[in-house]
C-alpha cells in the first residue's frame, strides 16, 4: 500500500493511532515531522509547499518558533489537508461540521429504528443528507476518525435501507453503498464496525445474485466475530447466502452453528429462533430437500415482539412456497396474500418480485402482486 492514500478523498495518513495522538495534542512540530515522513519530503520541499524558508520550518519543527496567528494556522491547515480544529481554529464551517457529527449518531439510530419498523423509505430520506454531508467533508480531506466511523456506518445504513426499497434489477446500488461503507470500515481500528459492514455488505451481495462474493464476506464476518452475537448475526446471513448459492455443505454447517448459538445469545432483530427457522426452510428448498422443508414447516416458532415487519413478510413468503410444494393451495394463498399486503404497505418491491415467482400456480395472488409491484416501480421512477 502506498504511504499516502487518497482513496475516496480520504487522507488516510491522518487516521493512524500515532497521527491521531499527535493531532489531539495539536503538536505542530510533530505534525510537520510526520507529514514529511509520510510524504518522504526533505525540509526544503515542505518549506516550498508551505511557502516558508527552510530555516523557518526547521525552527517550527524544533519548537523554537511557535505559531499562534489564526491566519498562519489556517494556511498550515489548508496546505496540510487538516481540519482547522486540529490546529486550534474554530470557524463557522468547521463548527457546523462538528454539530453534524454530534447529531449524526442520533440520525443513524433513528434511521435504523425506521427501517426495522418497516419504514425503509423514511430511513433512506434520513440518511441521504447525512451521507452527502460526510462525503463532501471527506472529499475535502477534512475527515477525522469520528467522522470516518460515521461515514462508514451511514454508507452501510443507506445501502441496507436501499436494499429494502429497490427492485431486484437495481439491487447493485444497495451493494455498492454497503461496499463503500466496508472500504472505510476495514481501514479503521474498529473490529465491531468492520464486522457490521462485512455482514451487511455480504447480505446485499447475496440479494444482487453475487453468491460467491457474498459467501466470502459473510465467512469473513463469521470468522472474525469477537462476540457470540456478532457470530450469530453473521451465521444466519451466511446460511441464507449458502442456501441461495445451492451450497448445501456451507448451509448445513451454518445452520448447525446457528442452532448452537441460540443457547448462547439473546435474540436480535437479525438473529432469533424465528429468523433461523425461516432461513433453514428456504435453504432446504434451495438445496433440493423439499420433503425436509415440508416436515419442518409445522415446527415454526412464533415471531415474537422482536421480529421486524420485513422478516414477518419474508417468513410468510417462505411458508407459502413450502405449502405449495405440500399441495396446500388454500394455505399457500393465505400466506402469500398476507405477504403481498405487507410488502405493499411497507413498499418492498424485492419481496413482491419473490411472490410473483412463487405464485405461478396462483394467478389471482400473482396478479395482485404484479399490480402492487407496478405501482411501486412507478413511484420509484417518479
Amino acid at each position: 500500500m502506498d504511504r499516502i492514500d487518497h482513496c475516496g478523498g480520504i487522507r488516510w495518513h491522518w487516521t493512524t493511532p500515532r497521527a491521531q495522538d499527535i493531532l489531539r495534542r495539536r503538536a505542530l512540530p510533530e505534525i510537520l515531522q510526520l507529514y514529511r515522513e509520510l510524504h518522504g519530503l526533505p525540509q526544503q520541499e515542505l518549506a516550498d509547499l508551505l511557502g516558508y524558508s527552510t530555516s523557518y520550518v526547521s525552527r517550527i519543527e524544533t519548537g523554537s518558533r511557535t505559531i499562534t496567528d489564526i491566519g498562519a494556522l489556517r494556511h498550515l491547515a489548508d496546505r496540510l489537508d487538516l481540519p482547522p480544529h486540529c490546529l486550534g481554529i474554530t470557524d463557522d464551517v468547521d463548527g457546523d461540521h462538528r454539530l453534524v457529527i454530534q447529531l449524526a449518531d442520533s440520525v443513524l439510530r433513528l434511521a435504523e429504528i425506521a427501517r426495522q419498523s418497516g419504514q425503509a423509505t423514511t430511513a433512506v430520506a434520513e440518511l441521504w443528507p447525512l451521507v452527502a454531508r460526510l462525503e463532501a467533508r471527506a472529499a475535502d480531506g477534512h475527515a477525522d476518525l469520528d467522522a470516518l466511523r460515521l461515514l462508514a456506518r451511514a454508507r452501510v445504513g443507506l445501502g441496507v435501507a436501499l436494499g429494502h426499497v429497490l427492485p431486484e434489477e437495481r439491487m447493485a446500488a444497495a451493494a455498492g453503498w454497503t461496499g463503500k461503507g466496508l472500504s472505510v470500515a476495514r481501514r479503521l481500528d474498529d473490529p465491531a464496525l468492520h464486522a457490521h459492514a462485512l455482514r451487511h455488505h455480504g447480505n446485499e451481495l447475496r440479494k444482487s445474485g453475487l453468491h460467491l462474493r457474498a459467501l466470502d464476506r459473510l465467512g469473513q464476518a463469521r470468522d472474525t466475530a469477537r462476540t457470540a452475537t456478532e457470530r450469530a448475526e453473521a451465521v444466519v446471513l451466511l446460511a441464507r447466502a449458502a442456501g441461495a448459492a445451492g451450497n448445501a455443505a456451507v448451509f448445513d454447517e451454518a445452520v448447525e452453528d446457528g442452532r448452537r448459538l441460540l443457547e448462547e445469545t439473546a435474540p436480535t432483530a437479525l438473529f432469533s429462533e424465528f429468523t433461523l427457522h425461516e432461513v433453514r426452510l428456504r435453504g432446504l428448498m434451495s438445496t433440493g430437500r423439499v420433503a425436509e422443508a415440508v416436515r419442518q414447516l409445522d415446527q415454526a416458532p412464533t415471531a415474537g415482539l422482536g421480529a421486524t415487519s420485513q422478516w414477518r413478510i419474508i417468513a410468510a413468503i417462505t411458508a407459502g412456497e413450502v405449502l405449495l410444494r405440500r399441495g396446500d393451495t388454500a394455505g399457500a394463498t393465505r400466506q402469500l396474500t398476507t405477504a403481498v399486503d405487507g410488502a405493499t404497505l411497507h413498499r418492498l418491491p424485492h419481496q413482491l418480485q419473490r411472490i410473483v415467482r412463487a405464485c405461478r400456480s396462483l394467478p389471482a395472488v400473482r396478479d395482485r402482486a404484479d399490480d402492487a409491484l407496478a405501482q411501486l416501480r412507478a413511484d420509484i421512477a417518479a
